[in-house]
């Protein structure tokens, strides 16, 4: 999925190489390199972190509404997000009509926390393209 420049420069991502040597011998055995990412690390009064593994995701200054509803409860519908990465897009039937949805993943532990509207096919409900979801019983118990 292509991100917008402002989202590609919140999804940061980093790579290393392994400090070891390439293995000797025959067969022309590859390098491997070692990739890790890189985390953002949010400042703020507030918060929002994964509940299982504490990897910051957003900040409360973020939140646009407080009235949403996920798979297990109340969620946040969020202007703003950071370390998280996209399941496939798929239309799905949501309490305000037909969206195109991607699962929202946290990047460092690979759970789904909510998910991002990528389409809404009711022109009033526009105003959620691009924007996040994070469910509150994902998230830890703090906030």
């Amino acid at each position: 999925e292509k991100s917008s420049p402002q989202h590609e420069l919140l999804l940061l991502r980093g790579s290393r190489r392994s400090s070891a040597s390439p293995p000797s011998g025959s067969g022309g055995a590859a390098r491997r390199a070692a990739r890790t990412m890189s985390l953002v690390q949010l400042e703020g009064p507030r918060v929002l972190s994964c509940g299982r593994c504490r990897t910051h995701l957003a900040l409360e200054d973020d939140i646009m509404s407080k009235a949403f509803h996920g798979r297990n409860g109340r969620a946040f519908l969020m202007n703003e997000a950071v370390n998280l990465d996209f399941g496939p897009r798929e239309d799905r039937v949501l309490m305000t009509g037909l969206h195109t949805v991607c699962d929202a993943l946290c990047k460092n532990c690979a759970t789904c926390v909510g998910w991002k509207y990528v389409a809404a096919y009711n022109p009033t409900q526009r105003y959620k393209v691009g924007k996040f979801v994070i469910e509150k019983a994902k998230l830890c118990p703090e906030f």
